[in-house]
């Protein structure tokens, strides 16, 4: 059995192919991700991954829609969203797989 802490991981981003990492895989990424209200983070999409959201407390804005504690949001890739924290939040990502490099700021094309 192995312990590492979570502070010392990126972002909140512990599983996936990449340094500091728990579990070092290119199957999938998965973070905690901890914001505070009016975070916000830029428009991106994924050429390859599909991400998935679950919101485990708070609530944020997608694409002009409200998500909130319970909610699972996919992103399939090539669908592009933007993230606004409406209140403070805690989520789980899933990334799917983990691709290094894959994501892009703005519309996909």
């Amino acid at each position: 059995m192995e312990r590492q802490d979570f502070k010392e991981m990126t972002k909140g981003w512990f599983v996936g192919d990449f340094e500091p990492s728990a579990l070092k895989t290119d199957k999938a990424e998965v973070a905690v991700k901890r914001y505070k209200k009016d975070d916000f983070e830029e428009k991106h999409h994924h050429k390859v991954a599909t991400e998935i959201t679950l919101i485990i407390s708070g609530k944020v804005e997608m694409n002009n829609q409200c998500y909130q504690t319970n909610d699972i949001i996919i992103i399939l890739p090539g669908e592009s969203t933007n993230f606004k924290v409406l209140e403070d939040t805690i989520t789980v990502v899933v990334k799917v797989p983990c691709v290094k490099g894959d994501k892009y700021l703005g519309d996909a094309k």
